[in-house]
């Protein structure tokens, strides 16, 4: 069995309905109140009460418009909408917290990268180094719309954007200030030493940014950096750049693989294999006792919406409910394999070649799939979790809410103990950035091995279309 430390987080969405479609009706549900900032702060100093490292803050910029050729039954079902900017909450949070840390997910496919650099680094300065960013390409055909264009930006494409993106982040946070810019010399006047801060002229293939920095330098400077694409280029993008990645996979044996592949991925970067956290999402649902477990299972169950999570599932585009059960769902993505739609790389990552739309259907409404399903006591339940790390080496989980707060409170109350017991969990928080919690003491900045260090200081800040392309 595993004898490291599992880190936890809390999956969250700024919205109502998450991904536990329909139980928003449950009685014990709060998620109504999600537009109520006291919502955010209750929520933040029950994770801290919890140790968790993180809240996890999930996000899209369209509608799941797919299903049933309209966003009707997602406006019904709340299926993601309406939905808030998961970027706002996190200065409440981080006021009422010392060491919960914030991170939240912001897409590279439509906002220019100016902009989110100061927003990113106010985050930084405000939970005193706390924030991390979920880099996203987005996926939604109506984000795209939204966003003037006609249809999503294909799928290779949009990490091609992702990679200038980064390099433009990389030259405002690491490049653009010096260490000892600020120097609040009252004496003669000078907050800022001239000097010591550049302009980045960065000129590319998709952006043009000239600079300098809006934005002092904050603790961690670059935040800590996620990243969740399972195609095979979302991982060698988050190979190059992810300090922590989400993996997929069908059973344990394939996330083994999964985890093994990004490291090696790192490692023909230049950097550490252990520079990279991985990470799973974790569906656990705990009682007092088996039985009282299962009872909140069967609730849920009971809940469910078949029809949101339809919606949710038609969100790139293909509304698997329009075909009959027998038909496959691979010769379904490829007939409507339009321009720039990421089905192919979809079908690829979710569905077998012999996957049938009924078993897909049956799949897509399901919560309690392995292999990351437990319910069951804490003795039951921390006994599953010990397994799946060691049989994966993953390095942590995102936990997945039915109830807020209830799905909080109970891992609270009957997880922590139980993983404390066996050294799984940690007793207590260091003081420390949200790098430093994850690589250790001393490491609030990026590795020297992590591409954005090489603008550290001016360096490189002319384009490296090699390193982007490579």
């Amino acid at each position: 069995m595993t004898t490291k430390q599992i880190g936890f987080n809390l999956f969250e969405m700024n919205t109502v309905g998450h991904i536990s479609h329909g139980l928003w009706v449950h009685p014990a549900n709060t998620r109504h109140r999600f537009n109520d900032l006291d919502f955010w702060i209750e929520e933040a100093k029950l994770l801290e009460a919890g140790l968790f490292d993180a809240v996890f803050l999930a996000d899209v910029i369209g509608t799941y418009d797919g299903y049933r050729a309209g966003p009707e039954t997602a406006l019904r079902e709340a299926v993601q909408i309406p939905s808030n900017d998961p970027l706002l909450v996190i200065p409440a949070m981080a006021a009422v917290t010392t060491h919960l840390a914030f991170a939240a997910t912001f897409s590279t496919t439509y906002e220019p990268p100016f902009a989110f650099a100061r927003r990113a680094s106010t985050l930084d300065h405000l939970t005193k180094g706390r924030f991390g960013w979920n880099v996203v390409t987005s996926y939604l055909p109506n984000a795209a719309r939204n966003f003037g264009l006609d249809d999503e930006v294909g799928h290779d494409d949009r990490y091609e954007i992702a990679d200038e993106y980064l390099d433009v982040l990389y030259k405002l946070w690491e490049g653009s200030w010096d260490d000892d810019a600020v120097v609040r010399n009252r004496e003669n006047r000078v907050y800022t030493d001239p000097s010591k801060v550049r302009y980045i002229n960065h000129e590319g293939e998709f952006f043009k940014v000239a600079g300098p920095h809006l934005t002092e330098p904050s603790l961690q400077r670059t935040p800590v950096i996620f990243q969740a694409g399972s195609s095979d280029r979302g991982r060698e993008f988050a190979a190059k750049h992810a300090e922590g990645a989400f993996v997929g996979g069908r059973d344990l044996q394939v996330y083994r693989e999964n985890v093994a592949d990004i490291r090696r991925r790192a490692v023909a970067w230049g950097r550490g294999p252990e520079h990279i956290k991985t990470y799973a999402s974790a569906v656990i649902i705990l009682g007092r006792d088996r039985d009282d477990a299962e009872r909140k299972a069967e609730e849920f169950r009971r809940l469910s919406s078949a029809e949101g999570y339809l919606a949710h599932a038609g969100g790139g585009g293909i509304d698997l409910a329009a075909y009959p059960r027998e038909a496959r769902v691979f010769d379904i993505l490829q007939a409507e394999n339009k321009a720039g739609r990421d089905n192919a790389q979809s079908g690829r990552r979710h569905y077998t070649p012999t996957t049938t739309v009924g078993e897909a259907l049956d799949a897509v409404t399901a919560f309690d799939r392995s292999p990351f399903y437990a319910a069951g006591s804490a003795t039951e339940v921390a006994d599953a979790i010990e397994g799946w790390i060691a049989e994966t080496d993953l390095d942590g989980f995102n936990l997945r809410q039915f109830l807020t707060p209830g799905t909080a409170e109970d891992f609270v109350e009957y997880l922590v103990p139980e993983l404390q017991r066996r050294g799984l969990y940690r007793e207590s928080y260091e003081e420390s950035t949200f790098r430093e919690r994850l690589f250790g003491q001393g490491n609030a900045r990026l590795f020297a091995e992590h591409p954005g260090a090489r603008f550290r200081g001016g360096a490189n800040l002319q384009v490296d279309e090699l390193q982007r392309s490579a």
